[in-house]
């Protein structure tokens, strides 16, 4: 019997189990679908809240349950997941294969600190004896040629060659994180080693969960992919911001719509920004791993024209002549409770500076019994009830296309609207919607939505 035959059966047989290093997102996810697939994994976190959470069955992550299509207490229940803090369970024979899935961004920016720990960590596979090399896989974002430049001189430097002693491969994700249809299991997964033998083993590990494999040259093309699938987004995302700003007097969302007719066009409409842990980075990733990265002028325009959006859609609400603000989602994407680069953060700020009164309500983080929230975002906002609080704004602006803003009857929404006079729409959740005369609503895009009158 071969390794890759083995070390796949020893998994199905529950003889083996998966090593996941970092709960977040992708680790919980994937430890969550390999248990559906009856494999057993031991996952490890710093964060010892979600270590306890886990163990307990308890979702870690809100909304876990709504984009994996199930629920992993029966998983826990089986003994399919576990978790602990202390990394050390992980050396051990009985975890052939290991999953990487930590952060790899910090601060907007792309951030290798994480990956490195986890390496220096897995170094010491060397002490234990095992009959065979142990399988590392990274799922998180990689700068292209860091594998290279950086993660496999750190095993060559602990004395543990790579393609003999470790097998590497890159399989970085792709899941949208909103709904069961767009995950692991469903979206092509690309993947790609070091050697052949790797990409494999590789290969044979992630038939168990995912319907399609795409096998990449090696390691290196697999390890790009991410970064630049995700440039390609956002440079189409911000050409489409700056036409609905250079032709502000017509509906480029129609007129988007209708490019979008043609058989090899996709569709990207305005927005106040993009935002989440992707898309606003991937142009990072790229320029740092490039060999020439001054070639790469669209995307050093789009992280330019990506910073300036919430800037211009502030300066606009200002000239409008806004006194009360209220801000409907601080998350990037609807039910996804992540509000890292949201366009929303840079919108308030500006706000704030100009003295304009300014409140959110996200029922993601105003749910826990506070009034002001400072550490979690860096700045000090005041939150407010949905959709009763509406009634003290003369603005709104919805960010996050949040099931409870579409699900709320219209009326009662109404009811509350009676000193509002402007109504930005960022995700068109509202289109449909006949607010009367007395109010401007506008969506991202459509005629005039970045002047019009003040109000």
């Amino acid at each position: 019997m071969n390794l890759v035959t083995y070390i796949k059966s020893g998994l199905i047989k529950g003889k083996f189990k998966l090593g996941i290093w970092g709960l977040g997102y992708l680790g919980c996810s994937s430890a969550a679908y390999f248990a559906k697939a009856n494999i057993r994994s031991l996952g490890t976190d710093i964060n010892s809240q979600k270590v306890i959470e886990i163990n307990n069955g308890d979702e870690p992550i809100t909304n876990l349950e709504n984009w994996l299509g199930f629920k992993i207490n029966p998983l826990v229940k089986q003994k399919l997941i576990s978790a602990t803090t202390d990394w050390q369970k992980l050396i051990d024979p009985s975890v052939p294969v290991h999953l990487i899935a930590v952060s790899t961004e910090k601060n907007n920016k792309p951030y290798n600190n994480n990956v490195v720990d986890v390496i220096t960590k897995l170094c010491n596979l060397k002490k234990i004896r095992m009959s065979y090399p142990p399988l590392i896989i990274i799922e998180s974002t990689l700068t292209p040629n860091q594998a290279d430049d950086l993660i496999i001189p750190l095993f060559r430097k602990n004395k543990l060659k790579v393609g003999r002693d470790i097998l590497l491969g890159v399989a970085p994700r792709r899941d949208w994180f909103s709904s069961p249809e767009r995950s692991l299991v469903n979206i092509p997964r690309v993947i790609g080693g070091t050697t052949k033998q790797t990409t494999d083993f590789m290969h044979a590990i992630f038939n168990l969960v995912c319907k399609h494999v795409i096998v990449a040259r090696n390691h290196r093309y697999a390890e790009i992919v991410k970064s630049v699938e995700n440039a390609y987004r956002q440079v189409d995302i911000s050409l489409a911001n700056q036409l609905t700003l250079a032709y502000p007097d017509v509906d480029m969302v129609e007129i988007l719509k209708l490019v979008g007719t043609k058989w090899n066009m996709n569709t990207y409409y305005p927005s106040f920004g993009a935002g989440g842990y992707c898309i606003p980075i991937a142009p990072l990733y790229v320029l740092e791993g490039a060999k020439y990265p001054n070639e790469l002028t669209l995307l050093k325009q789009s992280l330019s024209t990506n910073l300036m959006q919430p800037i211009k859609v502030a300066k606009s609400i200002i000239k409008r002549g806004a006194k009360k603000v209220g801000i409907l989602g601080i998350c990037y994407k609807g039910d996804v409770p992540i509000w890292n680069s949201s366009p929303a953060i840079p919108i308030i700020k500006m706000l704030q500076q100009k003295k304009i009164k300014v409140k959110i309500y996200d029922p993601y983080f105003c749910n826990v019994n506070f009034t002001k929230r400072g550490p979690l975002f860096g700045f000090e906002i005041e939150t407010f009830n949905f959709p009763e609080g509406l009634a003290e704004f003369d603005t709104i602006l919805l960010v996050s296309d949040h099931k409870k803003f579409r699900l709320t009857n219209v009326n009662i929404i109404k009811k509350y609207l009676r000193k509002c006079r402007l109504i930005l729409d960022n995700t068109s959740l509202w289109a449909n919607l006949n607010f009367g005369t007395n109010i401007k609503y506008y969506r991202i895009g459509s005629e005039n939505w970045i002047k019009g009158e003040k109000v």
